[in-house]
């Protein structure tokens, strides 16, 4: 039996990153592998995270399409699209990133205390990430969403066999995604992308 990141298109390990950027292509390509991981947890409360983050991917790939040159790596797409008036893949970017970062986050706490639930990983990284961008009217959806998480030990059986090594697979998957999400956050700051966003 195969491990879920033997399953995925592209890992975050293999998306390139250079002095030029965060490779668009890949990038996009291991997101939609993290997508399909919200169905290992078996849950149609993270329906509403699965949706989101694929608008955002397809908002930043309608760029790619638009423009592949000035949109290969996604600090030339931001870039490019900054003396526009309306900036919709750097937006969807935006969104993208910090929904990331909460799953980043959440997985991570998993990783780091075995004892945790996978309720209360989720529910601490939304707290610090995206909790406070949304409405009242998302914030009770989010904790719905929460609560109904599976339990550990189910969703660490659907990423692999217990012989496989599915906790290294994953610090490195989950580290690699650190990096870029790192690296883009500092590009939004840097170069002030998401002014009047």
């Amino acid at each position: 039996m195969s491990t879920y990141f033997e399953t995925v298109q592209r890992s975050y390990v293999d998306v390139p990153v250079s002095d030029a950027g965060v490779d668009t292509l890949a990038f996009l390509e291991a997101t939609e592998g993290l997508i399909k991981m919200f169905d290992l947890l078996g849950n149609p409360s993270f329906a509403i995270v699965q949706s989101d983050m694929t608008g955002n991917v397809a908002k930043i790939r309608t760029r790619y399409l638009a423009h592949p040159e000035q949109s290969a790596t996604l600090e030339s797409l931001m870039e490019h699209e900054k003396t526009e008036k309306k900036k919709t893949a750097t937006e969807g970017l935006l969104w993208l990133i910090r929904g990331l970062k909460f799953t980043q986050i959440a997985l991570q706490r998993s990783q780091a205390d075995k004892a945790e639930e996978l309720a209360v990983s989720f529910t601490k990284a939304y707290e610090v990430t995206l909790k406070k961008f949304h409405s009242f009217v998302v914030k009770p959806l989010f904790a719905l969403a929460m609560k109904a998480c599976p339990y550990r030990a189910n969703f660490y059986a659907k990423l692999g066999p217990p012989e496989s090594n599915v906790d290294a697979e994953l610090t490195k998957w989950l580290t690699a995604l650190e990096q870029i999400i790192a690296q883009v956050e500092g590009s939004f700051e840097k170069n002030q992308y998401t002014k009047g966003m």
